[in-house]
């Protein structure tokens, strides 16, 4: 009897397994937020990718005292581009005070595939250009090009090879000018670690067999911060200084002293971005001489650009400056 109440006895159900607890969904977005070590790593300023060339060093401080200012000349530049990838730039300008008018034609044709690039340019001076550059080609970050010149008028011709050499922590080039007078050559190269650049370049030249050109530059590059000096020839000192205070507000400072001359120069600048399309550029040196530009974007590949140069010594005086920029991209 019992054996029957046994084997009659119902099946014990089965235990459903425990469902896994939900994670939170700020939880989710919590770990998704944390950075990542390795890309940190990555990001090091020790781990700085390539420096810039010699001729680049301050240029962030430069651009705040050149770009946008184009007093005492009218210019209209146009840029298109065809179907078949060929780069047109047409640019045109006159010149307020002397009323000289000038212009070139450049035409820029890339093969990427084979890491090619053609640039042939030709002035109202009478000058015809074509440079040929390879990159990336025989080495990573090697980079050879031929440029040469001619002038139709007089039958001269000058040539000149370039090379250059970048991967991180260096940036090395060195070119060899030929013309009638004998070969020069041009070699520069700089270092950076840790936000620190160091540069020199040397000019040598083979005809007279004498330094044309020895100068140094050491300077700093953080992410919102840039110092920078340089000593050309040992008698001309510089340094500038850059500052990116917000997203709309860039600042600059330079000066510059001659060996031999009490006299120093210095200039503040600062451009201030007011929204997308329009910004607006002052300077003033020791001089007292003021310039302020305004560059406003009607539309895309529309740009305007006005710019006054007044002297703060001889307001009344008159000798102020205007200039008007035109630019077309297509």
């Amino acid at each position: 009897m019992a054996e029957t109440e046994v084997k009659r006895a119902k099946p014990t159900a089965p235990v459903a397994p425990l469902a896994p607890v939900p994670v939170e969904p700020t939880e989710q977005k919590a770990k998704s937020k944390e950075p990542c070590k390795t890309c940190q790593k990555h990001k090091a300023p020790g781990n700085m990718a390539v420096p810039p060339a010699y001729a680049d060093l301050g240029k962030s401080a430069k651009d705040i005292f050149s770009k946008g200012f184009g007093y005492g000349i009218l210019k209209l530049d146009i840029k298109t581009k065809s179907q078949n990838g060929v780069e047109f730039a047409t640019s045109g300008s006159s010149n307020t005070d002397t009323g000289k008018s000038g212009g070139h034609l450049e035409t820029k044709y890339k093969l990427s595939d084979l890491g090619l690039s053609f640039n042939q340019k030709w002035n109202t001076d009478n000058t015809l250009t074509t440079e040929i550059t390879m990159e990336d080609q025989l080495a990573k970050g090697l980079k050879l090009g031929l440029d040469t010149a001619f002038v139709p008028n007089t039958g001269k011709k000058s040539a000149k090879v370039k090379s250059a050499y970048k991967r991180e922590f260096i940036n090395a080039s060195c070119d060899l000018v030929l013309d009638g007078a004998g070969p020069t050559v041009h070699a520069a190269a700089v270092l950076g670690y840790e936000g620190w650049l160091a540069g020199y370049q040397v000019a040598f030249d083979t005809a007279k067999s004498v330094l044309s050109q020895n100068n140094f530059s050491i300077g700093y590059k953080a992410g919102d911060f840039q110092l920078h000096t340089n000593v050309n020839d040992g008698t001309e000192f510089a340094g500038s200084i850059y500052q990116k205070v917000n997203s709309s507000l860039e600042t600059a400072v330079n000066l510059a002293w001659t060996a031999g001359s009490n006299n120093t120069r210095f200039g503040i600048g600062a451009k201030y971005q007011l929204d997308k399309d329009t910004s607006l550029n002052a300077k003033v040196n020791n001089t007292c001489l003021v310039g302020v530009g305004y560059t406003q974007t009607l539309r895309p590949g529309v740009k305007l650009t006005l710019s006054a140069l007044v002297d703060g010594k001889n307001v009344n005086g008159g000798g102020h400056k205007v200039g008007l920029g035109f630019e077309l991209e297509a």
